[in-house]
């Protein structure tokens, strides 16, 4: 069996990034390197979106961005500047068409399109098996996700971000290109959380999302019937063809993924709960764990080691603990935030930089009952 120092299961954001880092480093030049995907990443299967402050990493590879955005509800219309913020989106066909011939291109990596049936940890070392070999890792970076081990447990609930994304090509010009809406909840919200995220890409090209925030997915026929409705009660009787779809499931849960770390089987991405949990965002914080975990593995610290806790998965936790027992007060919380407090401040809480002072004004801007109940169910 072929025998690796490591083994990264998985080509997503995680999985590239981190062959990236340790392919371009010289510290890791010795170091055999096997990269496992059963997809050959030729398609455009993803839209990753994230804010931030300036010039960044990815920015040759972004197909566009908003310095406005637009948040929309029962009381709630309100177009925003989100300065000193821009809003970007990062197809992921140009993330692919970027980092995968650059890390095909080192010369200790080597590229392998299986998929991974089955991973058993030895003592020294771990068996990676596929539909058709089996190889050998000292340490194993996975990210595989598995949904059921976080619904083993009640302590901390377990929602979904779920969405069905069309990007649509219409005839007429109708879509305004410098504002991204980033939530409406004019849509019924039948007992859940749900809102339209519609990003314009030209005025007559656009990504319409149907997202919700649910334990449970609904029929795919009914994310399509309420984006055919949105867009007929917003945009007119306007023809458009469907060029692009895409469907993502994303858990919502303050789950402590790290637990199931070794010093040999290391997870990553949504399956290490890199996933922002009250919001489903994971690309830019993925972004930002890699280069800390390949310091980490310079440095030689156990894998169980690489875990922070912080003030915000308290916070996370309790929304989530508020959406679980009363989904439909999601739309309230977000629109009282969006209505009461500058957007600048409600994405920086979002990235988890706020201070205390600016998190107390958060904290305060919707009904404060839900999350007092939520705090003292908590605490006893």
């Amino acid at each position: 069996m072929p025998k690796y120092d490591y083994i990264i299961i998985g080509a997503g954001a995680a999985g590239l990034l981190l062959a990236n880092a340790l392919g371009k480093d010289e510290f890791f030049a010795s170091k055999s390197i096997l990269v496992l995907d059963k997809d050959d990443k030729t398609q455009n299967d993803r839209t990753w979106c994230f804010w931030e402050r300036g010039d960044g990493a990815f920015d040759d590879l972004i197909h566009k961005t908003w310095d406005n955005i637009y948040v929309g509800g029962q009381q709630l219309q309100k177009s925003t500047p989100i300065a000193p913020y821009t809003y970007k989106m990062l197809r992921g066909i140009d993330f692919y068409n970027h980092f995968v011939p650059k890390v095909k291109a080192y010369p200790n990596i080597t590229w392998v399109q299986e998929e991974v049936t089955g991973i058993q940890e030895h003592e020294n070392e771990v068996l990676v098996a596929t539909s058709s070999q089996k190889y050998i890792g000292q340490t194993v970076f996975s990210s595989i996700y598995n949904p059921s081990i976080p619904l083993k447990q009640n302590k901390y609930p377990v929602l979904q971000q779920h969405f069905v994304g069309w990007k649509i090509k219409t005839e007429q010009s109708v879509f305004n290109i410098d504002e991204a809406t980033f939530m409406d909840f004019s849509v019924p919200q039948k007992g859940n959380t749900r809102f339209m995220y519609v990003l314009p890409f030209s005025c007559n090209e656009a990504l319409v999302e149907y997202t919700l925030f649910s334990e449970r997915l609904l029929e795919k026929s009914e994310y399509g019937e309420a984006i055919k409705t949105y867009i007929t009660e917003h945009y007119g009787n306007i023809k458009y063809s469907i060029e692009e779809t895409e469907f993502g499931s994303i858990p919502m849960t303050c789950y402590s993924f790290h637990k199931h770390n070794t010093d040999r089987v290391f997870h990553m991405g949504i399956a290490g709960g890199w996933a922002k949990p009250s919001t489903g965002y994971t690309f830019y914080n993925t972004s930002q764990q890699v280069p800390k975990l390949a310091e980490h593995l310079k440095a030689n610290k156990p894998l169980t080691a690489f875990h922070q806790k912080s003030r915000f998965l308290f916070y996370d936790m309790l929304l989530l603990d508020i959406l679980h027992e009363n989904n439909h007060l999601g739309h309230e919380i977000f629109e009282s935030m969006f209505k009461r407090r500058k957007a600048s401040l409600i994405l920086k809480f979002l990235e988890n930089e706020t201070n205390l002072w600016e998190e107390l004004k958060i904290v305060t801007a919707p009904k404060p009952m839900p999350f007092i109940r939520a705090l003292l169910k908590r605490i006893f």
